[in-house]
């Protein structure tokens, strides 16, 4: 699933510079993110686990389970993603079975290292 061409015209777009935290672990987590332009590092304890970038989606188990953020997330160059809320999410999920499919997709692989 192109996840960049469903989101590139998103009208709530966010920009962030190199270095500017997107979320930290403990937020809320009211958004998931589709990564359309940049990078971003996933840190652990401070130390980065990950590094994603266009097409890639963060946040998505906040949404899922209603739990804080289980990581910091820093722009690692300038970074524009798309904002998913709840209800838009939910939507995607009951509208479009391909979505669910790709982010249970990609919850897997991240599970499995």
């Amino acid at each position: 699933m192109n996840l960049m061409g469903l989101f590139a015209n998103d009208d709530n777009q966010r920009r962030f510079g190199a270095g500017e935290v997107v979320f930290r672990k403990g937020d809320r987590g009211d958004y998931m993110y589709v990564i359309l332009e940049g990078e971003v590092d996933i840190l652990i304890d401070g130390q980065s686990v990950r590094t994603l970038g266009p097409g890639e989606i963060i946040g998505e188990m906040a949404l899922i389970d209603d739990a804080p953020r289980s990581a910091d997330v820093v722009a690692k160059t300038e970074c524009r993603l798309a904002p998913v809320d709840e209800r838009r999410f939910l939507f995607l999920v009951h509208e479009t079975p391909m979505f669910a499919l790709h982010v249970l997709g990609i919850m897997a692989k991240r599970l499995r290292g």
